[in-house]
């Protein structure tokens, strides 16, 4: 076939109906297209409906369509693939950067050339496809703590609702989403065991989006920008010690419009990242003696009041020394 009717259709995992695309499967295909780019070799991908539900998908193509399909990446193996064999038979199939498990099975043999990245009989292994693919910018790594607890507030939490937004908005975000907990477990492999593990992680965070009051200070004790959420009408927690963190990222469980929601993200990834490191080195100098701006020296004062030991009138609720 001539080279002006050349044309390439990109397949792999990532395209059939109940495939997966997965980070490394994407990457071996950007390599690809960075190199028919480079060649002037015109080529359409296709994608799982699960993944891209816009496509194209493979329902969509016809085989006359193209000249060559080309499957990259993961293993050989399977009805899936020996189903590609059977559409596109007319086309010149070629694996590329892909695992031959067994070299005598229909999925293999279908392909007119299988560049393999490893398979069994003493091949040596080649370079992943992966490896290779365009450097592109790094993305926000966004640490997100939400609570679906917090019973006590009762009529005036919003904790599932404020969720529902927070996650359906970070969905369409071009970021890269942790989901994080601050709870500790000596047991549990998937948790932090020592509040020093989970700060490790925050610490490399960009910006940590939160509707939990130690989601926020602890990402500002990070020197990294938060944008919390309080979960409860009118406020409570989150918002009282917003206030006196003075952190202005902070927003009420009516305020989560698409609109307002970009203008903080925004101003956590540039302005705020100052102000959060600002608040890391205030709480760096932290007094160990009391007197800090906390209740640790009212705490000092009661401890050495003796007069308050036994029974009394109940408690006071007065921020300082009584």
């Amino acid at each position: 076939m001539a080279r002006s009717a050349r044309k390439v259709l990109l397949t792999g995992w990532f395209s059939f109906l109940d495939g997966e695309a997965t980070a490394g499967d994407v990457l071996a295909l950007h390599r690809v297209r960075a190199v028919l780019d480079h060649a002037g070799i015109p080529y359409d991908v296709v994608w799982s409906p699960g993944y891209r539900a816009g496509g194209p998908h493979l329902s969509d193509v016809a085989e006359d369509s193209y000249s060559h399909l080309v499957f990259l990446c993961g293993p050989l193996h399977g009805p899936q693939v020996e189903e590609l064999h059977a559409r596109f038979r007319r086309c010149v199939r070629i694996a590329v950067g892909t695992s031959v498990i067994d070299a005598s099975s229909p999925a293999v043999r279908g392909f007119h050339h299988v560049l393999a990245r490893d398979a069994p009989g003493g091949m040596s292994p080649v370079r992943d496809l992966a490896a290779g693919a365009p450097a592109t910018p790094a993305t926000p790594v966004v640490g997100v703590l939400l609570t679906h607890g917090q019973g006590e507030y009762g009529r005036a939490r919003r904790h599932d609702e404020v969720a529902r937004t927070l996650t359906g908005w970070l969905a369409a975000k071009d970021c890269a989403r942790l989901e994080l907990t601050t709870r500790l477990d000596t047991r549990d492999w998937r948790l932090c065991a020592t509040p020093e593990q989970f700060e490790s992680v925050v610490r490399r965070l960009d910006l940590v989006v939160t509707d939990r009051l130690h989601g926020l200070v602890t990402a500002l004790r990070s020197g990294v920008p938060a944008l919390a959420v309080d979960p409860v009408d009118g406020g409570a927690k989150l918002s009282a010690q917003a206030r006196v963190l003075d952190w202005p990222a902070t927003l009420g469980a009516a305020q989560l419009h698409p609109a307002e929601l970009d203008r903080w993200w925004r101003w956590c990834l540039t302005s705020g990242r100052g102000l959060a490191e600002r608040r890391r080195r205030e709480f760096l100098g932290t007094p160990a003696h009391g007197d800090a701006g906390d209740a640790t020296d009212a705490l000092l004062t009661a401890l050495s009041a003796a007069d308050r030991t036994g029974s009394g009138p109940g408690p006071c609720w007065c921020p300082g020394p009584c």
